[in-house]
């Protein structure tokens, strides 16, 4: 299960389609809802290639885009006839990406469309048929829902596959933004230094400065010399940590003296600054004790386990998610062990640790798994998750934070590079569809 693969479904067509659901909107309609509303006296605005755009569709999403605008604090609503040229435009422009993925034969198999629908159910903690009852109450048809679902999960595939094409990333440009990555991580890089002091009075006398340079040098030569450097430092320094074995604390680099900071640059985690620094305090001996770089060099990893239960004609969704809901029931009350139930049910290789599935980081499991097991807190358990292998019950057992190497540093530098062009290509991929396309523009009925 723990692969690096692509959704069947992305979550943010399911979150698009859950929410309005919620908001009690029908979603943007087939070619039967639109022939439906030519027969009702409505009519046709745009015909593109085979399908149609009508009056009524226009008039809803502008609608939707005033409602959304009146939630936004201080927004000001753009004229209506420009929402209202908006809205047509957006609807063709689907309609005409919409044509493209079926001629393209792009399929959505019956079994991921009911993976997806199920996931909504999930989302908004109904059963299959209260979503449908929450539907017909709401006068959305299920049929309808289920259409634009597939729709929606088309378009999806065939944009990432048309459009992830047309992206082209140079190694000068990942080049580039790894430097800049490295120069914003040196900059809040964070240091956990402990220190001897040995201070000196302003004005001291010669003598008095090398006795106090012995005393230093001597501490320097002990602590290098093998003796624990916490306990030399609450014998000799002089500063307000030698309680706590001279250490300052973690803080980020800009917050120490430069002098520390140069002093420490070079050394590993555990070692000692091979010579005293000198500043108007005193003499310093200094250890390193932790390094933290930057977020942008440092990754989390999450260390889970899981319980799936494979979806087939004889165990529905559903009737998984039941099943996991009462393991979860069982361990939460303490009268069932979570490994022992995922070497007994689990259908997933990693039964045979107890459904562990080792350090993972961001992206290597499908994104419905990675949301439910980035929001649960350490030891928490998720309610049933589906996902293209079944329905999974997932439980936190770790966290931590580990620095990129150089192959991780530039692998995420592309997929940032990807994002950031991808709206500029996926602008282009529209606008070169829409010139292929046959669109013709109606005039109202008189």
């Amino acid at each position: 299960m723990n692969e690096p693969l692509t959704p069947w479904c992305p979550l943010w067509c399911l979150k698009a389609a859950a929410a309005l659901l919620l908001a009690g909107l029908a979603l943007p309609g087939t070619a039967q809802m639109r022939r439906e509303a030519v027969r009702n006296g409505d009519y046709i605005v745009a015909v593109i290639n085979q399908e149609l755009v009508t009056a009524g569709e226009v008039e809803r999403r502008t609608e939707q885009a005033q409602a959304q605008a009146r939630q936004r604090p201080g927004a000001r609503l753009p004229p209506e006839d420009d929402l209202r040229k908006q809205a047509l435009d957006a609807l063709i422009e689907e309609r005409v990406i919409v044509t493209h993925a079926r001629e393209s034969g792009i399929k959505i198999e019956d079994a991921d469309l009911d993976r997806a629908v199920q996931s909504i159910a999930l989302q908004n903690q109904m059963t299959l048929d209260q979503l449908r009852e929450r539907m017909r109450t709401e006068g959305i048809d299920y049929g309808r829902f289920r259409a634009n679902l597939r729709d929606q999960m088309m378009v999806e595939r065939i944009r990432e596959r048309e459009v992830y094409q047309r992206i082209r990333i140079t190694d000068l440009e990942i080049d580039r933004l790894v430097d800049q990555q490295r120069a914003a991580a040196q900059a809040d890089v964070q240091l956990d230094i402990a220190q001897i002091l040995v201070t000196v009075p302003a004005g001291a006398s010669t003598a008095e400065l090398a006795a106090r340079t012995a005393r230093a040098e001597g501490a320097l030569a002990r602590v290098r010399g093998g003796e624990s450097f916490a306990a030399v430092a609450r014998e000799l320094s002089e500063d307000g940590n030698r309680d706590k074995g001279g250490e300052i604390g973690l803080r980020p680099a800009s917050r120490l003296p430069d002098l520390f900071v140069d002093a420490v640059r070079p050394l590993a985690v555990g070692e000692i600054a091979p010579a005293l620094v000198t500043s108007g305090a005193g003499l310093h001996v200094l250890k390193l004790l932790e390094r933290r770089d930057g977020a942008a060099l440092r990754v989390a990893q999450t260390h889970a386990r899981h319980i799936l239960l494979r979806t087939s004609p004889q165990l529905s969704a559903e009737a998984a998610s039941r099943r996991l809901a009462e393991m979860k029931r069982q361990i939460e009350a303490g009268t069932r062990d979570f490994a022992d139930l995922a070497r007994q049910f689990s259908d997933d290789g990693s039964a045979t640790n107890g459904g562990d599935l080792g350090w993972a980081g961001p992206g290597q499991f499908v994104p419905e798994f990675d949301e439910a097991m980035n929001k649960l807190p350490l030891n928490g358990i998720s309610a049933p998750v589906v996902s293209r292998f079944g329905v999974h019950l997932i439980q936190v057992l770790e966290r931590r934070e580990v620095a990129l190497e150089t192959k991780q540093l530039r692998e995420q530098a592309r997929a940032v590079l990807r994002e950031q062009k991808f709206d500029e290509a996926y602008t282009e991929w529209a606008k070169d569809l829409r010139a292929r396309a046959y669109v013709e523009m109606r005039e109202p009925p008189l």
